[in-house]
Parts: C-alpha cells; sequence; structure tokens
C-alpha cells in the first residue's frame, strides 16, 4: 500500500511474508509470467500475492452482499426506531 507525502510516494514498510511452495499448471503459469514480462508486477510471487489478494477482497464483498440481502428491512428498521427513540434533537 502506497500513499502520497509532499507530492512523493510513500510505500508503506512490508508486510512479514511466509514462503510457501505451489503448484500452477502451465497456462496459468504462462499468464502469471506474462503479467511479470508486459510490466504489470516486478516477479512471480508479486503477481500472485496479488491474484489472491484480489481474489479474497471478492470473497470478502460477496459474503457481505449475502450477509445484507438476508437482512428484514422491517426488522431493521424497527431496531433502528428501538435504538434511537428519544434520541434525536
Amino acid at each position: 500500500m502506497s500513499g502520497m507525502m509532499n507530492g512523493h510516494t510513500v510505500e508503506a514498510p512490508p508486510m512479514p511474508a511466509a514462503k510457501i511452495a505451489i503448484t500452477l499448471d502451465e497456462d496459468l503459469l504462462r499468464d502469471v509470467d506474462l503479467w511479470v514480462r508486459e510490466g504489470r508486477y516486478p516477479n512471480r510471487s508479486k503477481a500472485i500475492q496479488a491474484a489472491v489478494r484480489e481474489k479474497i477482497e471478492r470473497w470478502k464483498k460477496t459474503r457481505l452482499a449475502e450477509a445484507c440481502s438476508k437482512i428484514d428491512p422491517k426488522e431493521a428498521q424497527a431496531e433502528a426506531d428501538e435504538t434511537f427513540d428519544g434520541d434525536i434533537w
């Protein structure tokens, strides 16, 4: 993660990382290597980290959407009304 400070990019300190071994089929590895050759990522490790991170973020959003879809709007409104009853000034 990086940010801007006084017009300069500031990199966040690196997170501790664990080394793992994975097995990829050849077509998938070719695509990862293409990302690296195109300069999208500096190496295979960063490319795979980005892909896993994106997948996890999508999964989290899906879980949130599923949880929200289970909320009964009338029940949520009743809880809100009960919680804030008399607290409005």
